[in-house]
């Protein structure tokens, strides 16, 4: 039985043959760390990181200043034969999810549960402990979002990015992958899961106002959460994707007036020159419950 879905706002990559990110990486405030064993580890050190992952794990989930721990996510390779050994490495109590790149369909991830299955029942984990946060990265694998995002193990998704910008021959940008990125949003909203990603420039680092219009425009979209590559980045995720003081008590108070109308048997609820309907109360409901899950974990409310 898998897990109950997390909450992540930010998720930090970290090399995790580097030390000095390795070291500090429970300082960054991330509510997960992904442990990198793909684009940033070279072909010749992988069996390296593979060994170094036990070792890290505990390192990057430790309690930081904000006196709460980071879950871990573990990025596998593609293609099979190094991803059997990446999940041999990585499945592990300590490991929230596994994230997977370049995934091609439902079938790609049923053979990637298998495998962690097995891993699971041999360290008599449960069966179902370790998520799959998936990368769709190629366009061959757009039309099965729905399916893919679908699948039992599945905590989120993200669609684009530079790679699928390749493929497409696109300029990356948040233009061009503005079609690719919503379908997949929809996907991962039908089945429950974490959509991730924002609306901003997809490889450029330094910019953190224009950094954190895309994450503002991709909150107004639906998105929820989103990795990076930079520490810089993960409080202005956090900010962005999480909620304000000033948000926490609109909800409060128009849960609030949802409930007395509807005790006094009233059929239109007033709230703040607005009329609130089902989908006004779901959101705030889910709002609250969201950022409950980031109280409970030691963090503030921007």
């Amino acid at each position: 039985m898998t897990q109950p879905l997390p909450t992540w706002r930010s998720l930090l990559f970290v090399p995790v043959l580097a030390e000095r990110f390795v070291a500090k990486a429970h300082t960054r405030g991330a509510d997960a760390i992904i442990l990198d064993l793909e684009d940033s580890i070279v072909p010749a050190n992988k069996p390296a990181a593979r060994a170094a992952v036990a070792a890290a794990v505990p390192r990057v989930a430790q309690r930081g200043p904000e006196g709460r721990g980071a879950d871990v996510v573990v990025r596998i390779n593609r293609p099979l034969d190094l991803a059997v050994p990446d999940i041999a490495a990585a499945v592990m109590p300590g490991v929230a999810a596994l994230m997977l790149p370049k995934v091609m369909g439902p079938e790609h991830v049923r053979l990637l549960a298998e495998l962690v299955t097995d891993r699971e029942t041999a360290l008599g984990m449960p069966i179902g402990h370790t998520r799959f946060l998936v990368l769709i990265e190629e366009p061959a694998a757009l039309p099965h979002l729905f399916a893919i995002a679908a699948e039992p193990r599945m905590a989120g998704m993200s669609v684009g990015g530079e790679d699928m910008a390749t493929e497409l021959g696109a300029i990356p940008s948040a233009d061009s992958m503005y079609v690719f990125a919503m379908q997949g949003l929809a996907a991962c909203r039908a089945a429950g899961i974490l959509p991730m990603g924002s609306m901003g420039q997809l490889a450029k680092i330094d910019d953190l106002d224009s950094y954190r219009a895309g994450l503002r425009r991709g909150r107004a979209l639906g998105f929820t959460t989103a990795a990076c590559i930079h520490p810089a980045h993960v409080p202005i995720i956090n900010e962005e994707y999480g909620s304000s003081a000033a948000e926490l008590d609109r909800a409060r108070r128009l849960l609030a007036a949802f409930d007395t109308a509807v005790a006094a048997g009233e059929g239109a609820v007033a709230f703040e020159g607005s009329m609130i309907d089902l989908p006004v109360v779901i959101r705030a409901r889910r709002l609250l419950a969201r950022a409950a899950s980031w109280t409970k974990s030691g963090d503030d409310q921007r």
